[in-house]
This record gives C-alpha cells, structure tokens and sequence, in this order.
C-alpha cells in the first residue's frame, strides 16, 4: 500500500519566500499526521497552454527538485500539464490527488486555481477536502515590503540585475545550475580561467553583467565571478555564464556546477583592450571577496 501523503499544490518557479510557506505548512501537517510530506506541481508551466505565453523560468526543472527537497519535501510529482489535463475538471483533478497519490491532506496558496478554466479555487479545494475527511490548509498573501511574492516580480528584479532584492524574496541565492562545456580558453591567456555553462532554453539569464557568486564543487563554495552575457570585448556571440572560481584549478569539463548569484557588481560592456579588461575583471575578484566577508 503507498503511504499517504500530505500535497503542497503549485507550480513552484523559484521556490521563493511564498512557496516556502506553503512548504512548511504542508511539512508541519505531515509531521502531525506522521505522513510524507510532497508537491504536486507540473512539468511545463501551465501559462503554455492556458495563455500562449511561457514565461522565463527562474529555476531549471532540476534545480526546482532540488529546492522543493532542501526545503523538507519527501516527494515530488511532476505532471504533465497537457489538454486533457487542462480540461480536465477540478473534482476529477481532486479525486485524482486522493486515489492514485494518496492524498491524506492538500495545501494550497489563498489565490490557486485549478481544473478546467480555473473553475476551482481555495474554497472549493477545501470544500472538497472536507466532504472527503482529508485535511486542508489554505495559506495567506506572503509580502515582504509591502509587495506580494511572487516569481512575476522575481523574474522582473533578476531581469533588472536587482539580484539582492531577488535573493530576499526568494528567501536564498538565485539559483543556476550547468554543465561545463569547452570555450575558446581566453581567459587563460588573462589569468583567469573560467568554466563555461549554457544556459538552457526557456531559463531566465538575468541582466547581462558581472556578478558576485558562490560556485559548489563537490560539496564545498567557492567564490566566483561571474559573467553573464556575450563577452564582447572578445567579439563574443552567444549568452553565456562564465564564472571564474576563485581557489579551485581543477579541470571542470563535463561536470555539473552549481551557481548562487548573490550580488550585482557591473554591468558587462566592451573595453578598449583585454589588458583594460584583466585589470576589471582583478577589481571583480576583490569585489566578489569581500561580498563573502561580510556576515
């Protein structure tokens, strides 16, 4: 017999101070009930179909698991968010939660909408949760500053380079994570070896400019400078981010990397020569050092 579990329900772009709320509440009530605690989220965002448009993703899918387990989650159901499922009506879409995930109890945001057309909101899901003697949380408006959380917002503060406001409302680092690929090697001739990253389709790259970050390689940070952008001064094309880690050597290639961007230092712009640029870029490295000084 599966093991019942409690649900937090949402998309979970980001994972940010908002959803960790509903995180800890879904956490809380399967602690009491000695349950799982899960998400049920989806593996494409639901605005594809409903309204046309995707929005950048904050997080990889990858990174989102990852988040949603660092955050106390046993389990994660990633749905296919396609027609049927959209059409699909929410009495249908609960029965669904309750029969085949083992549903012992739901937690959803005051403002969640599910089945067809958005026709169930927070009432009905309780209303549903009640007649079928499971539990229900439905958790408040999460505001920081007197702005509601959301990834809208996030989003807009990462596109604006504003990565310490972002790392507030997302309560941690923003989050990129990659696969180091050869480069042209240039920045070995400059003294600073970078690790090269794509950065993959539909996922957010926020302004394009230098950044302050923390690299993990096999369970340990490093400070990191890093680029994000076309690197221009080298006549640069595609986006990428380039972080140059500061105290590791190690041959990189092919592994995956883990960034935390914690702080804006300037924007990426060409410079009249790489010697202009090596000396930035130095400047970059003792700011990015004494970012991590602090408290």
């Amino acid at each position: 017999m599966e093991e019942r579990t409690i649900y937090a329900l949402g998309f979970f772009d980001g994972v940010h101070l908002g959803h960790q709320a509903l995180l800890a509440e879904c956490r809380r009530m399967a602690d009491g009930l000695g349950c799982k605690a899960g998400v049920v989220t989806f593996l494409g965002h639901p605005d594809t179909l409903v309204s046309g448009r995707t929005p950048p993703l904050i997080t990889t899918p990858a990174d989102r698991r990852r988040l949603l387990r660092q955050y106390g989650m046993d389990t994660v159901v990633e749905l296919p968010f396609d027609r049927a499922l959209m059409s699909m009506a929410y009495g249908t879409f609960f029965r669904m939660l309750v029969s085949r995930y083992h549903a012992a109890g739901l937690v959803c945001g005051h403002d969640f909408r599910f089945g067809a057309h958005g026709e169930g909101d927070a009432r009905k899901l309780a209303d549903l949760c009640r007649q079928a003697g499971i539990g229900c949380a439905v958790v408040p408006e999460q505001a920081l500053d007197g702005i509601t959380v959301s990834s809208t917002h996030i989003r807009g503060l990462l596109e604006q380079g504003d990565v310490e406001t972002a790392v507030r409302f997302l309560g941690h680092p923003h989050i990129f994570t990659g696969t180091v690929v050869p480069g042209k090697k240039l920045g070995r001739t400059l003294g600073v070896p970078t690790a090269n990253l794509v950065v993959p389709e539909g996922v957010l790259i926020p302004r394009f400019g230098v950044y302050a970050c923390k690299a993990w390689v096999d369970g340990r940070w490093y400070p990191a400078v890093t680029n994000v952008g076309t690197r221009p001064t080298v006549s640069g094309q595609n986006v990428t981010v380039e972080p140059w880690i500061l105290g590791l050597e190690e041959d990189l290639y092919g592994r995956e990397l883990t960034l935390g961007f914690y702080r804006f230092l300037r924007l990426e712009h060409k410079f009249p020569s790489l010697e202009d640029l090596k000396r930035q870029i130095q400047k970059d490295r003792d700011d990015t050092i004494k970012t991590f000084e602090k408290p």
